[in-house]
């Protein structure tokens, strides 16, 4: 049987620098599907899939926001949380310029520059995890305690139901 091929992106890269093991779990990418597209082709549940959200403060300051995909971001409990005065989600092109990945295939792994990574707190309670491994159609499943590892998230209460 031959080895599954798959991108070898920064994202791919940084995990391997850790030596963090993964999963690489591709699927049939759907412009603006989302996770429910991704659960849907990887038959998993929504809640496992974490969103990877490129979003900036009142100065301009970029930062990443994991969430799980059935879920949103309170925008007013995370600025408080965090000591802003407002946070709002950046425009495709400044995401892109701060992570250097494509929107649709951003990886919290591997930035272009380097921002602050805040992450839901019931995120850490799940035995696995869905993220984008920094390429359209290509989730990689992994524990949370190794991405916490790698990426040292802030622990945030943010997420309400949509």
């Amino acid at each position: 049987m031959a080895k599954e091929k798959f991108p070898v992106t920064l994202a791919i890269r940084l995990l391997r620098q850790h030596e963090i093991e993964f999963t690489p779990r591709p699927y049939r990418y759907e412009d603006r599907g989302g996770t429910a597209t991704s659960a849907r082709e990887l038959q998993v549940e929504e809640h496992q899939v974490i969103k990877t959200l490129v979003m900036e403060d009142e100065q301009g300051a970029g930062l990443i926001v994991l969430m799980h995909g059935d879920m949103e971001v309170s925008l007013k409990n995370l600025a408080r949380q965090i000591d802003a005065k407002q946070v709002t989600p950046c425009t495709p092109k400044t995401a892109e310029a701060l992570t250097g990945y494509q929107t649709g295939g951003t990886s919290p792994f591997g930035t272009r520059k380097p921002m602050a990574v805040y992450i839901e707190k019931s995120i850490l309670s799940l035995g696995q995890i869905y993220i984008n491994g920094g390429k359209r159609g290509f989730l990689i499943e992994i524990k949370p305690s190794d991405l916490t590892r790698v990426l040292k998230p802030i622990v945030v209460e943010i997420g309400i139901q949509p």
